[in-house]
Parts: C-alpha cells; structure tokens; sequence
C-alpha cells in the first residue's frame, strides 16, 4: 500500500461522528464502514482522494455540513461522558474544542 496523507478535517468529522452514532442506528453503522472502505480505495490506488472528498461532502451535506456534524459529536461524546476528551492542533480538533467549550459553559 502506497503511503497516503491524513484525512481532510471534512473526513475526520464525518468519520468521527459515523463512529460516535454507529450504535444508535445500523445505516450509521453501514456508512462508516462504506466510508472506510472508500478511504482503503484510495490507498491502494483505485479511487483518487478527490473522488473520496466528493463522497465525503455528499454525505456531510446530508448531516447538515460540517459545522453540524461537529457539533452533533461534540453534543453526543459529552452527553455519553460529561467531557470533551478529544485533543490536538488540526482543523477538526480546533474546531471541536470550540464546540466543546460552548456546549460546556451552559
């Protein structure tokens, strides 16, 4: 397997809130496997990354869009654990800390 890049921050929300949900419906649980699947197709060369994003905005779209499916993640991780635990300097990590302060403060 050729080595690839990291998922977009698009990707990482989107995965992120499949997983999150995955429990709560089997189509959840269908799309995060399907999504993984599109991301091993990338990797072995049989789908291009932009090909991947375009499924991964399709099915964003379909949650609401980004922002949305962060925030439904956030909501979700600190209903399920009272906390935010999720940690680092990327787009989607910062992006969620925001969130999580919001949703904490109230």
């Amino acid at each position: 397997m050729k080595k690839i890049d990291k998922p977009a921050p698009e990707a990482k929300a989107l995965s992120l809130f499949l997983m999150a949900y995955k429990t709560v419906s089997p189509l959840y649980k269908e799309q995060c496997k399907r999504m993984n699947r599109q991301w091993d197709l990338v990797g072995l060369g049989k789908i291009t990354k932009a090909e991947y994003m375009e499924e991964v905005q399709k099915m964003l779209t379909s949650y609401g869009g980004y922002d949305e499916v962060i925030e439904k993640t956030v909501r979700h991780y600190i209903k399920k654990t009272g906390k935010w635990k999720l940690q680092g300097d990327d787009k989607y990590c910062l992006d969620a800390k925001k969130v999580a302060d919001k949703v904490l403060k109230k």
